[in-house]
């Protein structure tokens, strides 16, 4: 059973950065792909926000194209978001969420999850 754990949330000024971290355990890492959802208040949906597959590619949202980077460490079974360029409208609980593409939900999970608050 996978288990994620993001830390780095915080509050920033408008045009700040916050880098958020996901470390996964309990399947090899190697295996996952690993995503950032945002949801910007409660009941919301949660926005994919961008993705970093286990083949090496990565994707982008619309709201964090230009802006956010996604990284990943094999060694530290760890993915990061460097979050740039940080607007009241990015504001909202960031959850990272683990799956494998063509294995059902056998590897899905997600964090419990980080605030970020951007003040103007």
């Amino acid at each position: 059973q996978v288990q994620l754990v993001e830390s780095g949330g915080g509050t920033v000024q408008y045009g700040g950065s916050l880098r958020l971290s996901c470390e996964a355990s309990g399947a090899s890492f190697r295996l996952l792909d690993i995503s950032w959802h945002r949801q910007q208040a409660p009941g919301n949906e949660r926005e994919l926000v961008a993705s970093f597959l286990n083949d090496g590619t990565s994707h982008y949202g619309d709201s964090a194209k230009g802006r956010f980077t996604i990284s990943r460490d094999n060694t530290k079974s760890t993915v990061h978001l460097q979050m740039t360029d940080l607007r009241p409208e990015d504001t909202g609980v960031y959850f990272c969420k683990s799956g494998r593409r063509g294995w059902g939900k056998m590897y899905d999970a997600w964090g419990q999850g980080t605030q970020v608050t951007v003040s103007s």
